[in-house]
């Protein structure tokens, strides 16, 4: 029996589509599911970037929280032309042109403490756990402090406890135990990006969970509108516009053109010879990973490591390479054993054991 097979490709939007029935179906796993519910709706227009929660009025805030605020006034002095606080707030949407009632964009960007109207909501969680293991224990928790205040500071704060806490790892390197370094731009730029694109109507903070090996940026949202895991360097899509634009009026704007950042913060890691970010979305979150992992294979690493240590063990190997298994380390040992560059160290047997380079090899 000939018949003819119709296949359908549907682009993600950034629009809340209804049926012609004028239902809202929401897709949770192999079903597509009804969203009855008005505040739901609204949750799911937020979440795709249709609506944007940074332009909702804040009933019952006067619009002195930001246009009397220090950062309001250092701001306007920096700018150029200068501007009088109520006028600039009114002409670039942050407070109602009839109530002059402020807007999460507003408070957000320059309320003092923001924190007191949005309690959970726009700060930054930082934790330290000092351990490379995907589960931590309890003991491995060394720091863990939420900073707030506008958006401008809040960013600069979060850098800095990010270095501060940094400076204080050690890592096994081809010349030893050496301070952790990341490049600055790629931690900046996916710092900056998790605070200015994230998704403010979810009451939650973003978290920056730092371990001995990686760093991990995780921001309450979605991706918005027609972005997803595939392209989101190339395409071009901001959720929160009236952030984004005033942040880019600062004397030092803390954002660079729109996509920008992550794009120079996946070079910056290539040029630094580590491997790129990882962007993965779960639920209603998006998370990127940093990691020191270094861009040279296995093999490489061992080489040069015993180049300047003589010998190395499994563990040390696993510490300088990334990989967690015991078992395909001992693999990459025995594939530079079977091309005659490393040899086992006769004395070193059981949990001591341990390799070397092979006398009069091109490697030494």
């Amino acid at each position: 029996m000939n018949g003819i097979v119709l296949r359908v490709f549907v682009d993600k939007s950034s629009e809340v589509a209804k049926r012609s029935d004028s239902n809202v179906y929401q897709r949770v796993g192999a079903q597509s599911l009804p969203v009855t519910d008005p505040q739901a709706i609204t949750a799911l227009a937020f979440a795709k970037g249709a609506v944007s929660y940074e332009s909702s009025l804040l009933n019952g805030v006067e619009p002195e929280e930001i246009v009397e605020s220090d950062q309001m006034k250092k701001f306007v002095s920096e700018i150029s032309p200068p501007q009088e606080a109520l006028a600039f707030s009114v002409n670039e949407g942050l407070v109602n042109r009839r109530t002059f009632c402020p807007n999460c964009a507003g408070v957000l960007l320059f309320s003092d403490a923001p924190q007191a109207v949005f309690p959970k909501r726009c700060g930054v969680k930082v934790v330290f756990y000092d351990t490379k293991l995907e589960k931590p224990e309890r003991e491995h928790l060394k720091k863990n402090i939420t900073l707030t205040g506008p958006l401008y500071e809040l960013a600069h704060k979060t850098a800095e406890e990010v270095s501060t806490i940094m400076s204080s790892i050690s890592i096994i390197t081809a010349n030893g135990m050496e301070k952790v370094s990341y490049p600055p731009e790629a931690i900046w730029e996916i710092l900056v990006n998790a605070i200015i694109h994230r998704d403010y109507s979810i009451a939650d903070d973003v978290h920056v969970v730092i371990y001995q090996n990686r760093i991990e940026v995780i921001s309450p949202g979605k991706l918005p509108g027609f972005v997803n895991i595939n392209n989101y360097l190339d395409v071009r899509y901001s959720r929160n516009p009236k952030i984004v634009r005033t942040l880019a009026r600062y004397k030092t704007p803390p954002n660079k053109d729109l996509g920008e950042g992550l794009n120079t913060a996946f070079q910056k890691m290539k040029e630094w010879r580590l491997t790129a970010p990882v962007l993965t979305e779960s639920g209603n979150y998006v998370k990127v990973v940093i990691s020191h992992t270094p861009l040279a294979s296995p093999e490489e690493l061992v080489l040069d490591y015993l180049k300047s240590n003589g010998i190395i063990k499994n563990r040390t190997a696993r510490e300088l390479t990334g990989i967690h298994s015991e078992n395909q380390m001992k693999e990459v040992f025995y594939r530079l054993r079977d091309q005659n560059l490393i040899e086992r160290v006769p004395e070193k047997r059981g949990n001591a054991a341990a390799w070397r380079l092979i006398e009069n090899t091109p490697n030494q």
